[in-house]
């Protein structure tokens, strides 16, 4: 039985968009659809001074029309990384796993200004291999489906392409699929509900749904591995 996830391709994604490719056979790096600015393609949130902070990394101006694989990091990348693992420094130099937590970040980031979706697929590549995830990932600009199609009939074809017996969609997405569609296709319609995941931070209040960068400073590899199972199938 084949389960299949398909996401857009986020930069260090919260604690969900990990269970969702851990729970996955193949994940999807949905990458030739709209860029939507002000999503979480570009930025996300880590813990400063114990509130969030949002982070970003500037995007070279370009049609609204463009797909994300037509999108690229600006000139300013380097700088940009530069002022980030400052900020990191600051932000958690006092965390349990800091030290392990930085290097991980800084080699996740270990590209030049460039294609967004490919530098994000590496930059989940790099954490994935930390997690001890092993699903397969491929981008959805390399199956060869139909791309006319838009919203759940692109994704039915993917899933068709690919041989999905179960597809599996954040919770958040029940509005968006049928699973009487799916269901015509010979596919199960899931939705992953995360269970709540708290932990340690500096302070006894906690920040929740922050970037993985959080989860990773703070909690070890076993932890973490523990935490990408709390979630049930809907």
């Amino acid at each position: 039985m084949k389960k299949v996830a398909i996401m857009q391709p986020y930069l260090f994604p919260y604690i969900g968009y990990w269970q969702l490719l851990n729970a996955a056979d193949e994940f999807v790096i949905l990458d030739d659809v709209q860029y939507i600015n002000r999503g979480w393609i570009n930025r996300n949130r880590i813990l400063v001074d114990g509130r969030d902070h949002l982070f970003t990394f500037s995007v070279v101006k370009a049609a609204q029309t463009q797909k994300i694989n037509e999108r690229f990091f600006s000139a300013d990348f380097q700088a940009e990384k530069t002022k980030f693992l400052k900020t990191l420094r600051y932000a958690y130099a006092k965390a349990p796993f800091f030290a392990q937590g930085m290097e991980l970040i800084a080699r996740s980031l270990e590209f030049s200004a460039g294609n967004i979706a490919v530098n994000i697929g590496k930059n989940l590549a790099v954490i994935a291999e930390y997690l001890d995830i092993s699903t397969k990932t491929s981008f959805a600009s390399g199956i060869d489906c139909n791309k006319e199609l838009k919203a759940q009939d692109y994704i039915l074809a993917i899933n068709d392409k690919l041989g999905s017996d179960v597809y599996i969609n954040p919770s958040g997405g029940v509005e968006l699929y049928e699973k009487a569609a799916f269901a015509q296709h010979n596919i199960e319609l899931c939705f992953l509900k995360s269970d709540p995941i708290s932990y340690k931070q500096f302070r006894d209040s906690f920040v929740a749904n922050l970037s993985i960068i959080d989860v990773i400073m703070f909690n070890s590899c076993v932890e973490i591995k523990e935490m990408l199972g709390r979630y049930e199938l809907i």
